[in-house]
């Protein structure tokens, strides 16, 4: 059983889980399906707002694919959310990562 089989029964058993649809989002994008890796991500924004490591990925994606907008969107949500949860090592990421994107860095 490949990897991702293995996370799709995960999936299967508890399709709540967001450690297992972030899991499954990244799979998806490592193998090159990125409309199932934007499935997983967006659910996960949707359902798991809280789940801060996702905006990161999500906006990543969304720049790789050349929705650029969308991307500043989801930066921008996430600092807001790692405001309010907290976290300032992932802060400090999408604040970096939102810089860059506006300065047409990679």
């Amino acid at each position: 059983m490949d990897r991702l089989e293995q996370l799709l029964q995960f999936y299967q058993e508890d399709p709540t889980d967001a450690f297992t649809r972030f899991a499954l989002a990244q799979e998806y994008w490592k193998r090159g399906d990125t409309a199932q890796a934007l499935r997983f991500f967006e659910e996960l924004v949707r359902d798991h707002p809280d789940y801060v490591g996702t905006y990161y990925h999500l906006a990543k994606l969304y720049r790789t694919l050349g929705r650029l907008e969308e991307a500043r969107r989801t930066y921008q949500q996430g600092i807001e959310v790692a405001r309010r949860v907290g976290d300032a090592k992932s802060l400090a990421e999408l604040q970096d990562a939102l810089m860059a994107l506006e300065l047409g860095e990679e």
